[in-house]
């Protein structure tokens, strides 16, 4: 049960629109569910999500403890770039999501690690185990999982402090007019579309990218990001900022790619960190998929 008292700013708000921005790990359309099923009252009251909220209303808010589903094992082949009894690195192929999360319950990289390691770590429960970072469904590349809690409290500090090393390459739209950039803009929650992030300078955390063109194709530009910051799609928001979204990004740029492309054209191209266990520093690189060097090679040839 959680409970809100409408201040003076939010009066005259929907009440669906005010929980939606207070309650960000839930859409407005599980909310407008909540409403339905008589979950969430104001001053002991039912009523609808159009409601429009009062300075001193008093909003309860119950939210059904969700069931977590069995986390199956399953034997999907993986691309091991390095493994000992801490860490696994891997070259995740574009299409395999990282962990379980609605809709997608089976074939998961998780699913994958609980079938080939006997022991994950635990910190980030059940349906997350040994993940300590994740990279997008469609992006391509390496990633880190602990073994152990012991290697996740280490990676995970390295993560909290920039200090690991990501290097990520892109095939944005558009000529970039300078050879390198930073872009540094806050990144959250879009505004009124809750499944993309925005560039949110009154709610977003702070965001960190550096850029620098590999090579020009004209209407395409091949570029390398280097990230201080690691926020839920931050190369993607970053660059189509600046008006160079990622080929194949239907959610932050043109909706139809003139390349067939299975979402953003992004690769973990290189990732850097100091060993839990030796306190050595180690890099790992991920050579470019098949699909990524077919379009250098069209984009070249044109």
């Amino acid at each position: 049960m959680q409970e809100w008292i409408v201040t003076e700013q939010q009066s005259g708000s929907r009440i669906d629109k005010m929980l939606a921005e207070q309650l960000e790990e839930f859409t407005r359309s599980y909310l407008q569910k909540r409403f339905l099923a008589g979950d969430i009252v104001v001053n002991g009251k039912t009523v609808k999500p159009s409601y429009k909220v009062m300075e001193g209303d008093v909003i309860y808010v119950s939210v059904p403890e969700a069931q977590e589903p069995e986390i199956v094992p399953e034997p999907i082949p993986l691309d091991i770039l390095y493994e000992d009894s801490d860490v696994i690195l891997v070259n995740k192929p574009k299409g395999m999501v990282v962990h379980p999360a609605a809709g997608h319950y089976s074939g998961t990289l998780v699913n994958a690690l609980l079938y080939h390691c006997t022991d994950l770590s635990g910190i980030n429960g059940i349906l997350r185990p040994g993940i300590v970072h994740r990279i997008d469904m469609d992006t391509t590349g390496v990633l880190i999982a602990c073994k152990n809690d012991f290697a996740h409290n280490s990676i995970a500090a390295q993560l909290k402090e920039h200090s690991i090393t990501r290097r990520y390459e892109a095939i944005v739209y558009g000529n970039l007019r300078e050879e390198e950039g930073t872009i540094e803009a806050p990144i959250g929650r879009h505004p009124t579309d809750r499944k993309k992030m925005a560039i949110n300078r009154k709610n977003g955390k702070e965001a960190i990218t550096h850029y620098r063109v590999l090579e020009r194709f004209g209407q395409y530009t091949w570029i390398e990001c280097c990230l201080e910051t690691g926020r839920t799609h931050q190369i993607r928001v970053h660059m189509a900022s600046i008006g160079h979204p990622l080929l194949g990004d239907a959610v932050y740029g043109p909706s139809k790619s003139p390349f067939s492309l299975q979402g953003q054209c992004l690769h973990a191209y290189v990732l850097g960190f100091i060993h839990p266990r030796t306190g050595e520093y180690m890099e790992f690189q991920a050579e470019h998929p098949e699909y990524f060097e077919k379009l250098l090679t069209i984009l070249r040839n044109k």
